[in-house]
């Protein structure tokens, strides 16, 4: 067994009552904080070296403005990002056109210690369905220029949306070579669908090691993700297109459920939680999201819905932060009647509730469900039994089934479930009972591959075998490769590309158009071309 993990800094028996009542009141005053320094704030600080270090990014745009990202971090791998401990002003800036001469936004946000000088501007009044470009400045540094775009107007049927989804960047296994190539698709928006970061040591045989042991504390989240986000081709990714966010297990810990961390015997509530609060603060300052998303100690609301016109609804979730405990442990386990527990959830009764309200009063051609782990239930052994993994909808058979069939009854438009976490390319058919599994599906789901983590990876795997295709008939297309998936979406169609990379050991892999399907609107069915 693994040693202990040393207890957090101060740490003691606190209830999770208590921690909220303390972290909802930091949240607000750093807020206010922000607001009432800007008069104090340093108007031209100097910096011991550039500050912009870890790039721009967009995200959670809207038919009238999006959200700029950006943070100060001379030093980045450093305590406190090599910044002072004071308030700087930062200059922000959108314009129609790249070389930023027809400005028609501007500003000063505040960028504070308590946040690591991360800057989160929320621009409105912009006008839909079109692209802009911005910078920010502080004291005489200007950073890179970064691109956005607006959502088309929400009564508007765009004829077209392209987006690309990725997850799973782990940096010390391989080089980010896969979002050198997506930097140069013509994309209207990209979708991360979680463990941005990995919260472990290097480990043996690392590619890139960063040097540095497990994290535990907010200022070793933040210097985690300093060395992702110093990846020039991440850093180019983000500055193409905006980005919509969500997490999984590692910008946390592993196969963590709600306040239960992995191992519990390793770990109290109260020491996970203040854990918790550190890696949702670290996301939240290094994330394009909205203020609607800031922290509260270990409690931060991330699920959400954006619209691309009537064209495509992204309805974002969160399946790690309010779901119960993985039963049987969180492995590969018997499909026993334990999971059809009506207790047990992947998505928490509230955030339920929300999601079939958003898709019942959905006006959108296509429902996009985007998600972190894969909702078809994969039987991992062939012959008599199933075996299947815990830590996914599978674990949560009840309210797998309830979801698929509220889509069927509720006569979801074309729901398409678009999913990360592991590691490998999939295209599955989604039906109300995957027993028997020749049931009509009610949607698809595109699960993507990782960026790197798993290392090289191959073009075939366990799943592929013709024993275990016939073992599961809801899955068309299994691949063990790196990459991303691009989808080009319109009213009549959806088309997707798996896009692999044959290596990430090494820089410099070729980009390959792996399998594409096709799916027509009103028809949940599956067509390779």
């Amino acid at each position: 067994m693994p040693p202990p993990l040393y207890p957090l800094p101060g740490a003691h028996a606190w209830s999770r009552r208590s921690f909220l009542a303390g972290s909802a009141s930091f949240a607000a005053a750093a807020l206010l904080s922000n607001r009432a320094l800007g008069a104090t704030a340093m108007a031209a600080p100097t910096f011991a070296s550039y500050p912009f270090t870890l790039g721009v990014a967009s995200g959670d745009p809207a038919s009238d403005g999006v959200v700029l990202w950006t943070r100060l971090a001379p030093c980045p791998r450093e305590r406190g990002g090599g910044m002072p401990a004071g308030p700087v002003e930062v200059d922000w800036q959108v314009a129609e056109d790249e070389a930023m001469t027809r400005v028609v936004q501007r500003g000063t946000a505040t960028a504070i210690a308590g946040w690591a000088h991360s800057v989160h501007v929320e621009v409105a009044g912009l006008r839909p369905d079109r692209w802009y470009w911005y910078r920010f400045k502080a004291g005489g540094e200007v950073s890179p220029v970064g691109r956005t775009r607006t959502m088309p107007p929400a009564g508007a049927t765009a004829e077209r949306l392209r987006f690309a989804f990725a997850s799973c960047q782990k940096y010390e296994t391989g080089h980010y070579t896969a979002y050198e190539h997506m930097a140069r698709e013509d994309l209207d928006l990209v979708v991360h669908l979680g463990d941005y970061i990995y919260e472990k040591g290097d480990g043996n045989g690392a590619v890139r090691p960063h040097g540095t042991p497990e994290i535990l504390t907010l200022d070793d989240y933040r210097a985690r993700y300093a060395v992702y986000k110093s990846d020039r081709h991440l850093q180019a990714a983000h500055a193409m297109a905006p980005w919509i966010v969500t997490w999984d297990d590692h910008e946390v810990s592993n196969n963590y459920a709600a306040a239960i961390p992995e191992f519990p015997e390793r770990m109290n509530t109260a020491d996970f939680l203040r854990r918790r609060a550190a890696g949702y603060q670290a996301y939240y300052e290094h994330m394009p999201l909205r203020r609607s998303a800031l922290p509260s100690g270990p409690d931060m609301l991330l699920y959400r819905r954006l619209e691309f016109g009537r064209l495509a609804s992204f309805h974002v979730l969160d399946t790690r932060q309010y779901r119960t405990d993985q039963p049987q442990g969180d492995g590969l386990q018997p499909v026993t009647p334990v999971l059809l527990d009506e207790k047990g959830t992947i998505l928490g009764e509230r955030q339920r509730r929300w999601l079939t309200d958003s898709l019942d009063h959905s006006t959108a051609g296509w429902n996009i469900l985007a998600q972190q782990v894969m909702i078809a239930r994969v039987d991992s052994q062939p012959g008599p039994g199933i075996i299947t993994s815990m830590d996914k909808w599978g674990g949560y058979e009840f309210e797998r089934r309830r979801m698929l069939r509220h889509f069927r009854d509720r006569r979801v438009a074309n729901p398409v479930v678009i999913t990360g976490d592991i590691h490998c390319n999939w295209a599955n058919e989604l039906a109300t009972d995957f027993d028997p599994a020749e049931a009509a599906p009610v949607g698809v789901e595109f699960v993507g591959t990782s960026i790197t983590s798993g290392g090289d990876g191959g073009d075939h795997g366990k799943y592929s075998s013709p024993e275990m295709l016939a073992e599961n008939p809801a899955v068309k297309y299994f691949n063990n490769e790196r990459g991303y998936v691009h989808c080009e979406v319109t009213p009549g169609q959806w088309r997707t590309d798996y896009r692999t990379v044959a290596y990430v050991s090494r820089p410099g892999a070729p980009l390959n158009t792996h399998a594409s399907f096709l799916v027509e609107s009103g028809r949940p069915q599956l067509h390779r071309v």
